[in-house]
């Protein structure tokens, strides 16, 4: 699996395409079942992931049932979940979660160190932070995270040093089922995280969110069996408009996330793209790619996932582009491989500065990570000669079906060992 890699010619694009469940929300409703001794149901499941497809083995090496079939997942156990995750497959970031589920559930986890992306410095401090305020103890063990602790763990109020999306998703599974009440302040209120506490409140969690200034978990003894739909991916709704927008195709989006997508569709529209809304699908009709000013912020705003796709589109405008990602700024290490497929860019302090042009062609690249892969695929579709996509897994674990999806719509891409 880790050795296959894309071949991509340039295409243009026709039809209908779906948005899948959200990779950003399922993984944390996965790792939420673990506070779960009931059925957990998951509609609009993105099961192809290869993101998910980890999660369920490690969920199931902790003692989970999981069957899947027609977009649905259907989770139980039958006794108490073990708490040491051994694990030398791939790792994701997402064990941070199964930790503070497996402390707060059983008093004791054990799990590898997170993997995931490189993006810069993604140190899980934070986290430790978190955990500790509720009373766990935290220390590594190795290449492993270890939390543990002889009571229940106690609500209490946590101030949060920055909007981290992972710290925030962290202190609600783990509070959920403390003891009292626990104030997160300063969280990162987003989609994701929204999606998260409908799901959890609807099993008899008590949370309430009063907007961006705190968190309220009151602790529950338990929770009870839950269905739930996952939540549209707005990565890629967004994926889908650019790459319609690059190539000069016309296609029609389904189960589109308009609202969660407000700010950079402003952004877009404004740098020529022709996007409709027709009640929940999106109507991308040929546009223009004109150069980009944009900087990366907390939700609403375009966040840092999204800057390597606004690079891509920059590339083919008509000028300078200017990006800045002050989250992540070591994210723009994909420009050297854009620039192998004659992109021409530099990184100034923590801008990264994208020169337009119409001689895109190809060569053989690498993914560096899920969003910097995918990026090189829409560059791909639009370069003159073919392009190899090496580490294709990258942009697998983020996109569900995507060569099916593609070549439904007509894209001339394979995947070759």
């Amino acid at each position: 699996m880790y050795n296959k890699k894309f071949v991509v010619n340039k295409s243009k694009l026709s039809g209908v395409v779906k948005v899948s469940g959200a990779k950003n929300s399922v993984l944390r409703l996965l790792a939420a079942t673990i506070l779960f001794d009931e059925q957990v149901k998951l509609s609009n499941y993105p099961s192809e992931l290869l993101d998910v497809k980890i999660h369920e083995d490690m969920l199931r090496y902790l003692g989970k049932e999981i069957t899947v079939k027609n977009e649905i997942a259907v989770i139980t156990q039958n006794s108490a979940l073990k708490t040491n995750l051994e694990w030398h497959d791939r790792s994701i970031r997402n064990t941070l979660l199964i930790l503070g589920a497996l402390v707060t559930k059983y008093g004791y986890g054990r799990v590898p160190l997170p993997g995931g992306c490189k993006l810069g410095e993604r140190k899980y401090d934070i986290h430790v932070h978190v955990l500790e305020s509720l009373g766990a103890k935290i220390y590594e063990d190795g290449d492993y995270l270890v939390a543990e602790s002889s009571t229940a763990l106690i609500g209490c109020d946590i101030t949060l040093r920055m909007r981290s999306t992972g710290a925030t998703e962290n202190a609600i599974l783990s509070a959920c089922l403390a003891e009292g009440k626990t104030n997160l302040y300063n969280p990162h209120i987003r989609p994701e995280i929204i999606d998260l506490i409908n799901f959890l409140n609807n099993a008899g969690a008590k949370i309430k969110i009063f907007g961006q200034e705190r968190i309220e978990i009151e602790g529950v003894s338990s929770l009870t069996q839950s269905n739930h739909i996952v939540m549209a991916d707005n990565m890629e709704a967004l994926t889908w408009v650019i790459m319609a927008t690059m190539t000069r195709s016309e296609i029609r989006i389904e189960n589109f996330p308009f609202k969660d997508l407000e700010v950079p569709l402003i952004h877009l529209r404004e740098s020529g793209v022709n996007l409709y809304r027709n009640e929940d699908s999106a109507i991308v009709s040929i546009g223009s790619c004109f150069p980009i000013e944009i900087s990366t912020g907390p939700y609403p705003g375009i966040n840092s996932d999204m800057q390597p796709l606004f690079a891509a589109f920059a590339s083919v405008s008509k000028g300078t582009s200017h990006i800045i990602d002050l989250r992540f700024p070591g994210r723009y290490a994909y420009g050297k491989e854009m620039e192998k497929m004659g992109v021409k860019s530099k990184v100034d302090g923590d801008l990264f500065v994208v020169e337009g042009t119409e001689s895109i062609h190809g060569s053989q690249v690498k993914a560096l990570d899920l969003r910097a892969g995918i990026a090189l695929l829409m560059l791909a579709m639009v370069a003159t000669k073919e392009t190899t996509i090496f580490d294709s897994w990258q942009i697998k674990r983020g996109y569900n079906n995507i060569l099916h999806k593609l070549n439904n719509l007509g894209a001339d891409i394979k995947e070759i060992d």
